[in-house]
């Protein structure tokens, strides 16, 4: 089985796959891709000109979501997706929570905080960061908070798709030197600091971080 993810280290969807990949132990070729001027070959495979598209043996499957799903099937230990029916659903929705809306508060924070400074030169919009860190995430981190209750992770199962979806997502807001107050959500704070310390996560973290500080 040949694996190629095209798509850029910062992005949070990319950077889901590849945690999934490094869970499972898959080997894969990565083409870091930028999400913008894609080739007509490359939007053929995914039309709504978006990164990640994963090649299977060189037939395209975009999108993080449907990635991940395939990669449970072809890969099946350790699982992501849990067995029971609620908590696989409940799986689905908390990845769906993170790529709809954690990231519509993290994005904004890497957005201004790190991409406008270090890669297109301009001073960020200080109002959308102070939006997105008192407005769009405390009540996201509230949730957080509810879910976790005395669990490691999202799920009473344990670790799983819904902790790599959001995980990811965080890992942009640290990126934008944003990050979760502890004294108001001690549960989410710890939770970050276990998920993000997993190999999986931790590997493209320091990876990330050498690639910031060389543009930078």
């Amino acid at each position: 089985m040949s694996l190629k993810l095209y798509g850029v280290n910062l992005s949070p969807y990319v950077r889901k796959v590849r945690v999934i990949l490094a869970e499972k132990g898959l080997d894969y070729e990565h083409e870091p891709l930028m999400p913008f001027a894609f080739s007509d070959e490359y939007v053929a495979k995914h039309p709504l000109k978006k990164i990640p598209l994963l090649e299977a043996d060189g037939r395209p499957i975009p999108d993080s979501s449907a990635i991940a799903t395939y990669l449970e099937g072809l890969a099946p230990t350790p699982a992501l997706y849990p067995a029971n029916p609620y908590e696989r659903a409940r799986a689905v929705w908390l990845e769906e929570f993170a790529d709809d809306g954690v990231a519509g508060g993290a994005g904004p924070v890497f957005q201004e905080n790190l991409l406008a400074k270090v890669f297109f030169n301009r001073e960020s919009d200080a109002e959308r960061v102070a939006k997105a860190q008192n407005e769009t995430l405390p009540p996201l981190f509230d949730y957080l908070e509810g879910q976790l209750g005395d669990q490691d992770y999202l799920l009473p199962s344990g670790f799983s798709i819904a902790d790599v979806a959001v995980g990811s997502q965080l890992v942009n807001l640290k990126h934008g030197h944003g990050e979760v107050d502890a004294a108001r959500w001690p549960k989410v704070a710890a939770w970050v600091e276990r998920v993000h310390g997993r190999p999986s996560f931790k590997g493209l973290i320091e990876e990330e971080q050498a690639g910031i500080k060389a543009a930078g």
